[in-house]
């Protein structure tokens, strides 16, 4: 929970990281989780590509998924999340500073070979939070230089996961398709705890990339301008499935509909969630993109 008035975060049980919004999973979560990863480890094509929200609840949800991925790989054929603050949790504009998530020192500690050691975070979140249009801005940011990034990939991946926070799970399924609504708070892309939400590319750009200005620390709050309204970013996605909780033995749960809550410093509710929210983009240099948390 959040004081509004001081901006001091409490919780009622202790957090691995020591960071007072960042809770593990509940038990169900934990169960959860291992439901995801069977689910995951049967699609076609497989995943290839983790990316993740830096906070210790999405970090454990992709656990089992990640040991289940890698039981025929070894070495550096082993799939490792990298852990992107550009997809990481939404806070409002507050005049005081939010908490940061655990740096990759004390995250490695927790999930041990499991990060990949070298990747730098495309954009990070301003510490005094951010309007819902940043969000958005924020999100689409980071999903078009992640793209690239594969796009440019001599490995030729197709698959990418990713897992995230209710919030950015909206925001990303509305950069992907370049749909977003005239009401921010209108229904469009569901999120479950531990749902799936599929999205297939529908075009990919012709090389070369255009020239675009990059995000930096020294001005955290100036987010270089991503055309993806109308369009979707990098050539546009296709929702093909729609948090899917299927998979799940007690199915569809906790879910967020509305981000314009999210908005209020005082509504903590996520932060005392069980986990994350996943998506797939399968086809990323062709095709699609995973996305749950």
């Amino acid at each position: 929970m959040v004081d509004p008035t001081t901006g001091t975060y409490t919780s009622n049980l202790p957090t691995p990281t020591g960071i007072a919004s960042d809770p593990a999973l509940a038990a169900h979560g934990v169960n959860q989780s291992k439901e995801l990863a069977e689910h995951i480890s049967k699609l076609d094509p497989p995943v290839d590509v983790i990316y993740s929200s830096p906070f210790y609840r999405c970090l454990q949800t992709l656990k089992p998924t990640v040991e289940k991925l890698n039981t025929d790989r070894s070495g550096d054929k082993k799939l490792r999340v990298h852990v992107e603050n550009g997809v990481g949790e939404f806070y409002g504009l507050a005049r005081f500073d939010h908490p940061s998530p655990a740096t990759l020192d004390v995250l490695h500690k927790h999930f041990p070979d499991g990060l990949a050691e070298a990747y730098m975070p495309v954009i990070r979140p301003s510490v005094n939070g951010e309007s819902l249009t940043s969000l958005h801005d924020r999100i689409a940011y980071a999903l078009y230089h992640v793209i690239q990034k594969l796009d440019q990939d001599p490995a030729g991946p197709k698959t990418l996961l990713i897992c995230t926070h209710a919030a950015s799970m909206i925001c990303i399924g509305r950069a992907l398709t370049g749909k977003m609504p005239e009401d921010p708070s209108e229904e469009d892309f569901k999120c479950f705890t531990c749902s799936l939400s599929k999205f297939t590319r529908r075009n990919i750009p012709e090389a070369p990339v255009e020239k675009q200005h990059i995000w930096t620390l020294d001005e955290p709050e100036n987010i270089p301008f991503v055309d993806w309204r109308g369009k979707g970013v990098k050539g546009g996605w296709d929702c093909e499935v729609n948090g899917d909780c299927s998979f799940l033995e007690k199915g569809e749960e906790r879910g967020w509909y509305d981000i314009s809550p999210l908005f209020c410093l005082f509504s903590s509710m996520l932060r005392c969630f069980s986990h994350a929210h996943t998506t797939f983009l399968n086809t990323l240099l062709p095709t699609s993109l995973l996305h749950k948390v």
